[in-house]
Parts: C-alpha cells; sequence; structure tokens
C-alpha cells in the first residue's frame, strides 16, 4: 500500500481560490490526493482555483468539503497543525521533517491529516486543540508566514521524501578505469605541448593541475573518450596549422 493515500490535506477556510489551485498542484507533486476543505467560502474563485490549479484540476475537483475540523478529521489518528505563531503549547512544535517520520509510522495503517488554516490569521487555539502535534516550518524571522500553497509543499515534500518512494537516477555509464584515464591524460599531456599550451619545464605542474580538474568527480568511459576526441582534434588542427605555415 501506498502511505501517501492516508495523508489528507485540511484547509480550514481558505481564503483565495488561486490558493487553493496551488495547493492541489502542490499535492500531486508529492504524490497525495486526500484534500479537505472547512467551510470554503461562499466568495471562493472556483475559476481562479482551477487556472492555478493547472494539471491538479481533477485533484480539486475530487476536494471534501466539511463545515468543522472536528468532521475532516473525525477517521485521523495523528491530526498536525502547522502554525508560524510561538508561545503557549504552540512552543513543542516540530519541524516538517521531524513529523514526517512521527506521520508516516501511523499511516501505515491509519488516516493522518495536515491542517492548514486561514491565510490572514491561521488556526484559532480551539482548532489546535483538535489536533495531536503542531509543525513549524523553519523560516526567517524577516517574513514568518509563508504562502499557503508554499507550507503545503514543505509539509507534503518531507512526508513523500520520508515515504522513500521517489528513486533518483543513477549513473549508467561505467567508470574509467586507471588504464583508460591514463591514456587520456597522455594524448592531453602531448596536446598541451604541440599547442604550446604550456613549455616542457612546466609541463608537469600543468599535468598535476589537469589530474585535479578531472578527477574531483567520477570520470566514466564515456567522459574520458569524449576528452581524448577533444585533445586529438586539438592536435589534428594543430598540425593542420603547421603545414600550412611550412608551405607557405
Amino acid at each position: 500500500m501506498n502511505l501517501l493515500d492516508n495523508i489528507r490535506v485540511v484547509l480550514v477556510e481558505p481564503i483565495f481560490g488561486g490558493n487553493i489551485g496551488s495547493v492541489c498542484r502542490a499535492m500531486n507533486n508529492n504524490g497525495i490526493t486526500d484534500l479537505a476543505i472547512v467551510k470554503p467560502r461562499e466568495t471562493t474563485d472556483w475559476d481562479d482555483a482551477r487556472k492555478l490549479s493547472c494539471n491538479a484540476k481533477a485533484q480539486l475537483e475530487a476536494r471534501k468539503e466539511f463545515q468543522t475540523l472536528e468532521e475532516a478529521v473525525a477517521d485521523c489518528t495523528v491530526v498536525a497543525a502547522t502554525s508560524a505563531r510561538t508561545g503557549f503549547y504552540r512552543d513543542t512544535a516540530y519541524s516538517p521533517k521531524e513529523f514526517a517520520t512521527i506521520g508516516l509510522e501511523s499511516a501505515k495503517d491509519h488516516k493522518i491529516a495536515l491542517v492548514f488554516g486561514r491565510e490572514d490569521k491561521g488556526l484559532t487555539n480551539e482548532e489546535l486543540a483538535v489536533c495531536t502535534h503542531i509543525i513549524q516550518i523553519p523560516s526567517s524571522e524577516l517574513y514568518t508566514s509563508l504562502n499557503l500553497s508554499h507550507a503545503v509543499y514543505v509539509c507534503c515534500y518531507e512526508m513523500y521524501c520520508a515515504a522513500g518512494i521517489f528513486q533518483p537516477s543513477e549513473e549508467k555509464a561505467e567508470e574509467a578505469s586507471t588504464d583508460i584515464r591514463e591514456r587520456m591524460f597522455n594524448v592531453w599531456r602531448e596536446m598541451m605541448i604541440e599547442t604550446e599550451f604550456t613549455h616542457e619545464q612546466k609541463l608537469d605542474h600543468m599535468m598535476m593541475g589537469l589530474r585535479r580538474i578531472f578527477t574531483r568527480g567520477k570520470l566514466t568511459v564515456p567522459d574520458c573518450k569524449i576528452l581524448m576526441g577533444l585533445a586529438k582534434q586539438s592536435l589534428w588542427v594543430t598540425e593542420q596549422w603547421k603545414k600550412k605555415d611550412t608551405n607557405d
């Protein structure tokens, strides 16, 4: 089972339709599809919501609507509220990364919820009391409050990463052996002399610098072949110039 299917994003009285649409996009970016809205406003611009949701319009249309936060999280075990404010029991807040481990442990067998408050005043203390955990997203003192969709993205991203679903691409080319690397360096050595990039007395020093440059990361066989090809082409062009100078 996909743990992310058990994560519900709950928006409490969101003000702007565009933010709701952007939240749908942020959720889908991170594989989360369960959206609940508590007391959607009559003034919500749903056209703007559809516009900002981009390719997550299906997510927007599949939203569930509730009149109270209690109803929206009634079937959830762990319920995490996000808050930028400090003080009282808000000081026991977890970072999104810290909470992800806790939330996913419960999501193995139950529904859990990430709750986000109003854009202008967040969640009330009464709403926080319904929640089991508080999440505080690290932010600069210059401006501690995040845009609603940004806050949703950060929390969903940490859940997605902790779920271990994403597999980064890996280098498929074979790593270059010492033999191939040395053959490449020999061609470059010859090229630097023939092109007069350096002189014989400085050649060893330049080669050490070149080795450091080319071995800071993993060199693959295709990498070495490209670099050898570049050096050989430079040697060929240099030879043509010299022949032309001789004939002239």
